[in-house]
Parts: structure tokens; C-alpha cells; sequence
């Protein structure tokens, strides 16, 4: 496991799983700054550093055995509230630039990424475990990352990677529903 070194650094210095779930808001709140202000490619690194807060928040928490189901619920808040400031930074972006396009991307992306989280959240309410799919958070936030970086240089990157971004969610969206009706189907057959 490539955390597994700073994790036990961080259990070492007694930090606790949700200062680090925590600690990655205000870096993506720097990432979404510099995003509004067309600094790209700082603002990539940002987001992909406030990705590995969200990686080390459970890494943490496992290896010290201080997994809790608020951390959970913590976790997924937090994770919802940085996707919706990076694209809000984006939308800042757009809207400076009056690129309608950029400005719908953004939503779209948004609200498909919502409803990834969404269905998820409502299988695992229903007693069905949905982490399926083909982007889920890890792959937007690396996919967000870099194609800010790529954007800093050819800005049209970043409209691919929303575009891109979107239509994927939607997909995974589609998938998690599809797995959740065939659990639900065999457990009415089997129950």
C-alpha cells in the first residue's frame, strides 16, 4: 500500500483521520481560487492534493483502527462539498470567460457527479453495496486534476475532461442502478 508510510507517520504524530478528512477543504478552496483566476496548473496540483487527503483520510483510520461511521458520514460530506467548490471555481472561471458551454459542463458535471454519490448513497440505505463503476470519485478528481494542468496550456482540455467527466458519471450512474436492481431482483427471488 503506497500510503502506508505517511500513514503511520500521521498515527505517529497522533493525527486523527478526520483533521486530515477536514485539512483537504481548505486546499481545495485554494484550488478553486486559483481555478476562478485562471492560474490552472497550480490549481490542478491543488485538487490532486486535496484527492490525497480524501485517500489518506480511511487509509488513516484503518491502520489505527478509528474507523467510526461518522468519519464515514464526514468523509462523504466533505468529499461532495470539494467537488462542488473546484467546479464552482470552474463556473467562476466560464462565466468570466462567457463561455456558455464551459458554464453548462460545469453543471452537468456536477449534478451527474451527485448522482453517482446519490445512488450509492440509497443502495447502501437499502442494504446493497454499490461502489461500482467506471467514475467514481478517485477518477474525477484525478481526471479534474490533470486536465487543469493540461488546460494551463491548451485550455480546450478542460472542456474534454468536463465533457468527459459528465457523460461518465452518467454512465456510472447507469451502471449502479442497473447493480442494484440485479441485487434487489435476486434477493426478492432468494428471500
Amino acid at each position: 500500500m503506497i500510503e502506508a508510510p505517511v500513514t503511520g507517520v500521521l498515527a505517529r504524530l497522533g493525527v486523527s483521520p478526520n483533521a486530515i478528512t477536514l485539512a483537504g477543504l481548505p486546499v481545495a478552496g485554494a484550488g478553486a481560487y486559483l481555478i476562478s483566476t485562471s492560474q490552472l496548473w497550480p490549481a490542478g496540483v491543488l485538487v490532486l492534493a486535496a484527492g490525497l487527503f480524501d485517500l489518506l483520510d480511511g487509509a488513516l483510520a484503518r491502520a489505527t483502527r478509528t474507523v467510526t461511521r461518522f468519519g464515514g458520514l464526514l468523509d462523504s460530506v466533505t468529499d461532495r462539498v470539494t467537488e462542488a467548490v473546484v467546479l464552482l471555481g470552474l463556473l467562476v472561471l466560464f462565466v468570466h470567460r462567457a463561455s456558455m458551454e464551459g458554464a453548462v459542463l460545469v453543471f452537468v458535471t456536477l449534478a451527474s457527479s451527485l448522482m453517482v454519490s446519490y445512488v450509492r448513497a440509497r443502495a447502501e440505505g437499502l442494504g446493497v453495496d454499490c461502489k461500482v463503476g467506471v467514475m467514481t470519485r478517485p477518477e474525477r478528481v484525478a481526471a479534474l486534476g490533470i486536465g487543469l494542468i493540461v488546460a494551463h496550456w491548451w485550455f480546450t482540455a478542460i472542456l474534454i475532461v468536463l465533457g468527459a467527466m459528465a457523460g461518465l458519471a452518467l454512465f456510472t450512474t447507469w451502471q449502479r442502478v442497473e447493480h442494484v436492481r440485479r441485487q434487489l431482483d435476486r434477493a426478492d427471488t432468494h428471500g
